[in-house]
């Protein structure tokens, strides 16, 4: 994920919040959200575009939830960071498969930084590929271990699907377990990103 992501994820231990309904309402797969129609929560001064696709909100809880992922417990932070802006939301997976699998930790990301400088800084651990014709990277392990990133190409910038593998068993996960299922999931999702 590189240093974008590692400052992200910082910001988002230290400042998630429970997502409510006051300022917005979390989209459903009934209702098409248009992230355009809503100013976005956060903007920074560096000239880059603004974020327009809130993971938080433009992503249908009911979606989420049929992915194995706990919507009612997301949590989100805005994170404005001078020369790029990062909008996130954090998910516990409620998916358990005892003796091997504990749950994933899931954090998505959305910011404007180009998908040029997410490859230049994670490059070494980077593979191209496209996800529903839109071009990203597959990050294996740029954290550490257990880990996996999706990186979607958007108008605004990219769109990180981090999943980390929280297992319930001693020793290693094997790495080809580490991005297990994750491209299906990106898939399913990547139409609710927009342009």
């Amino acid at each position: 994920m590189g240093r974008w992501g590692i400052v992200a994820l910082a910001a988002l231990a230290v400042m998630g919040t429970a997502c409510s309904p006051g300022s917005a309402e979390p989209a459903t797969s009934d209702e098409a959200s248009t992230s355009a129609t809503r100013t976005p929560r956060i903007t920074d001064d560096s000239g880059r575009p603004p974020v327009t696709f809130d993971p938080c909100y433009d992503i249908p809880d009911d979606v989420m939830n049929a992915a194995g992922y706990d919507a009612s417990e997301k949590k989100m932070a805005d994170m404005p960071m001078g020369s790029h802006t990062f909008l996130g939301c954090r998910y516990a997976g409620t998916i358990h498969i005892p003796g091997a699998l504990a749950r994933y930790g899931l954090i998505i990301l959305a910011g404007n930084v180009t998908l040029e400088e997410e490859l230049e800084k994670n490059g070494v651990v980077s593979t191209t590929t496209t996800i529903n014709g839109r071009r990203a990277l597959r990050e294996v392990g740029a954290n550490g271990n257990d880990e996996c990133t999706y990186v979607l190409e958007a108008d605004f910038g990219i769109i990180l699907f981090n999943r980390l593998y929280h297992k319930d068993h001693a020793g290693p996960v094997p790495v080809d377990e580490w991005c297990a299922g994750l491209d299906q999931f990106v898939e399913r999702i990547e139409p609710f990103v927009g342009a």
